[in-house]
């Protein structure tokens, strides 16, 4: 029980949304003159302007209530405790307005971006405020009792919201890692592979140099060329994953392999790759992510689309970008992917490809077609550009 406490009270705030919520902003602007307007035509309230202005005070506070979360609490909760308390102190009737249930904002939003230790004692203050006014009118220990679960509520579902954000988010940065550390691997192995190149064609050049300097010399502007390329993939590399990549290898496949990927595929699905433009020099990193593309958006169509019968795969090479089109012919809408959408597949579905294309500069359009079935779009820069 005390290593609950202790983690709890050790709890890190959540960051607040940089903008202020629209609907805050709104809720200020309505409420505000319903507290002046019930203040005045409310027959029971014995000081209309006291009761008013600590209305106002609750109200507005809901403006800051992310970024001061236990300091909103506390004035809006005193605000409406002195609303209350002031009229019945002198034998009128408690002149709180209705407009001050928004205080029960405050305990969620505490909940929501609070520190542990603050959310800690926040609960205590709410406590406090609520027994001294519930004791001080003289309420039954029933009613306080159920006033204190009342309270407890928007605590609750202020820390179920909070813990469900950070286990998406969670489950987002475990997608990005591992897309950073697969893409690492695919030209860590890239890398390698021209590297041995080289080593090849320098000790070729070094016998043959005496005999045959010609072609020595174009042996030099070979190991030039690849010593390009090293370096461009070398540079994204660092780029994408700076710790070390272990795990298992294999051959990275890309563009050339897309027809047997789609052959495979093939069962029961019409399949119409078209590939064009200046494929066979691409970059490795780009090659490997226009197949990661291609395979990912084959996956899901033969997973979650419902009655698919064709699958249109296209590729294009372009000066600059390389375009990676699919589009299949299933039925069910943008719901047809759900479960490769939230990155409950193996692969991590969308998000993958999404981390994939955008780590090396480019970026992917996913959604329901207007005429039924689904559409995946990639632009990825031919030059690295990785982040």
């Amino acid at each position: 029980m005390s290593g609950v406490v202790r983690a709890v009270w050790a709890e890190p705030r959540v960051p607040a949304p940089a903008a202020r919520p629209w609907w805050d902003v709104a809720m200020v602007a309505a409420l505000s003159p319903t507290a002046v307007i019930e203040g005045i035509v409310r027959d029971d309230v014995s000081w209309p302007l006291y009761s008013i202005g600590w209305a106002l005070v609750c109200v507005v506070a809901v403006l800051w209530r992310a970024r001061y979360p236990l300091w909103m609490l506390l004035l809006a909760f005193g605000a409406q405790t002195l609303a209350g308390l002031g009229p019945a102190g002198a034998g009128l009737d408690d002149g709180t307005l209705y407009v001050t249930a928004v205080v029960l904002l405050f305990p969620y939003s505490l909940a929501r971006w609070g520190s542990g230790r603050h959310v800690t004692m926040g609960v205590v203050a709410l406590f406090v405020f609520h027994l001294g006014r519930e004791i001080f009118n003289g309420s039954a220990v029933t009613e306080i009792l159920a006033g204190m679960g009342f309270l407890l509520f928007p605590v609750v579902l202020g820390a179920a919201v909070r813990f469900a954000v950070s286990a998406r988010q969670r489950e987002a940065e475990q997608t990005r890692m591992g897309e950073r550390e697969r893409l690492a691997r695919e030209l860590h192995d890239t890398v390698a592979h021209h590297v041995s190149g080289i080593l090849l064609q320098a000790q070729a050049g070094q016998i043959i140099a005496g005999a045959d300097p010609q072609r020595a010399l174009a042996m030099l502007g070979v190991i030039e060329k690849e010593a390009a390329r090293v370096l461009t993939e070398m540079r994204a590399l660092v780029g994408v994953l700076r710790d070390g990549i272990d795990g298992e290898r294999g051959p990275v496949r890309g563009i050339a392999d897309l027809s047997t990927l789609v052959a495979d595929a093939a069962d029961g699905l019409r399949v119409d790759l078209t590939v064009s433009g200046d494929v066979e020099n691409v970059g490795a990193a780009v090659d490997a992510a226009a197949y990661r593309v291609v395979q990912e958006s084959v996956t899901n169509t033969r997973r979650h689309a419902r009655g698919a019968t064709r699958l249109t795969v296209g590729v294009r090479a372009g000066v600059d970008v390389v375009h990676v089109d699919v589009v299949d012919d299933g039925a069910g809408g943008a719901g047809q992917h759900r479960s490769s959408v939230l990155g409950q597949e193996a692969g991590h579905g969308i998000p993958g490809m999404r981390e994939r294309v955008e780590l090396l500069g480019g970026q992917l359009r996913t959604g329901p077609c207007p005429d039924g079935g689904w559409a995946v779009a990639a632009t990825i820069p031919r030059t690295l550009t990785s982040r």
